[in-house]
């Protein structure tokens, strides 16, 4: 079994560690991790650049059935499954997890409207940062302007998750896969605005991070939603 699949399975057991089904408000998620899984998730950056087999905790691990032994409680393979097809696999989990809890069937939908909320909450967290950039007086007065922008841009990018979920209340795949799409657009828009000025983007490591959450909801809305 390729070292992706060690990879997935080991970002759900950090998932498991920092997971509580009773916060409404998750933390952004590069601080998501507890001290726990902040060490399960160096392990996984290591993995990246480690040929199988891999020793974790004195546990050589040959196959994805070892690495599913090690962890605490059963992992649905279907989040496995259903991330796995993503091009973001490893985010795919670790946003989704905290917007899923243990009632909630994990199909197609169910964790597109996790992504649509960890989508949410990660522009939501970019927003307030860039906002409060913007009314620093320390910053360069020819960022404000692009901040300004990025402003705009999360703004929109909240719109369409709105009416995202609107249109999976309706079941209307089509103004779905209209929104998913016009999201993809948004999130470049940010980073392309610093690109043109030259400069270096604040809140480059943010927007990645969002790029990737919006990408996978695009697959998932696009490729394995039908209503």
């Amino acid at each position: 079994m390729g070292i992706n699949h060690f990879i997935i399975a080991l970002i759900s057991l950090t998932c498991l560690f920092s997971f509580s089904a009773s916060t409404n408000a998750p933390l952004p998620l590069s601080d998501a991790f507890s001290p726990t899984s902040s060490k399960l998730h160096d392990i996984i950056e290591v993995m990246f650049e480690s040929p199988s087999p891999f020793a974790f905790d004195g546990t050589t691990l040959e196959s994805i059935d070892d690495v599913l032994s090690i962890l605490p409680g059963s992992v649905d393979p279907a989040l496995q499954k259903i991330c796995g097809n993503t091009d973001h696999p490893v985010e795919c989990i670790k946003a989704t997890m905290p917007f899923l809890d243990e009632k909630t069937p994990i199909e197609p939908l169910s964790v597109l409207k996790a992504g649509i909320e960890a989508m949410d909450n990660q522009t939501k967290y970019a927003l307030a940062e860039v906002t409060k950039l913007s009314m620093d007086p320390t910053t360069l007065k020819n960022v404000v302007p692009i901040l300004q922008k990025c402003i705009d841009i999360y703004n929109n990018i909240l719109n369409s998750d709105q009416k995202s979920l609107e249109a999976i209340s309706n079941r209307n795949l089509v103004q779905l896969s209209i929104e998913l799409g016009a999201n993809v657009e948004n999130v470049l828009g940010c980073d392309n605005a610093f690109k043109q000025a030259k400069l270096e983007s604040p809140i480059k490591k943010m927007d990645a991070m969002l790029a990737k959450i919006v990408s996978n909801t695009l697959t998932i809305g696009v490729d394995m939603v039908h209503f």
